[in-house]
């Protein structure tokens, strides 16, 4: 049986594009000074950003990761000294997620190394199929998830 060209494959490119594009943000944290950023903290990063000291399962919510991830997830940016748990004073069963200076201090760094890979990654992309690749990929990331 032959095999079709891969790159006819929806799915062989979305997990390409996906692969180069970690690839390159991680370059271009390093380039930053800020290698102890992965590319899987920036959804947790800016959720935080934009509201601070979330509980945990609103803020998993908001960066789309599962509960499961989210606990390590933690774990490994609490490490680095991105975030802090604390405990939620109307819920002492519940923690809640702060950012630290150090992450603080890096958001604009984070952000510029983001935007300046994201219109290194669509130059060429017309607005027009901006918008369709966002529908597009928002209704696989849907799908992905139902159960």
């Amino acid at each position: 049986m032959a095999h079709a060209d891969p790159t006819d494959c929806p799915y062989y490119l979305m997990t390409r594009a996906s692969l180069a594009a970690t690839s390159e943000l991680k370059r271009a944290l390093a380039a930053a000074d800020l290698a102890v950023v992965r590319p899987a903290y920036l959804g947790v990063l800016f959720c935080l950003a934009k509201e601070d000291g979330q509980r945990v399962v609103d803020l998993g919510r908001g960066a789309g990761l599962e509960p499961s991830t989210m606990t390590g997830l933690l774990d490994r940016m609490e490490r680095d000294e991105l975030i802090e748990r604390r405990p939620d004073e109307e819920d002492r069963r519940a923690l809640r997620i702060f950012l630290t200076e150090r992450s603080r201090q890096a958001l604009p760094q984070i952000a510029e190394a983001r935007d300046s890979l994201l219109a290194k990654l669509l130059a060429g992309v017309s607005p027009v199929e901006l918008i369709a690749a966002r529908r597009t990929l928002a209704a696989v990331l849907e799908n992905a998830s139902r159960d």
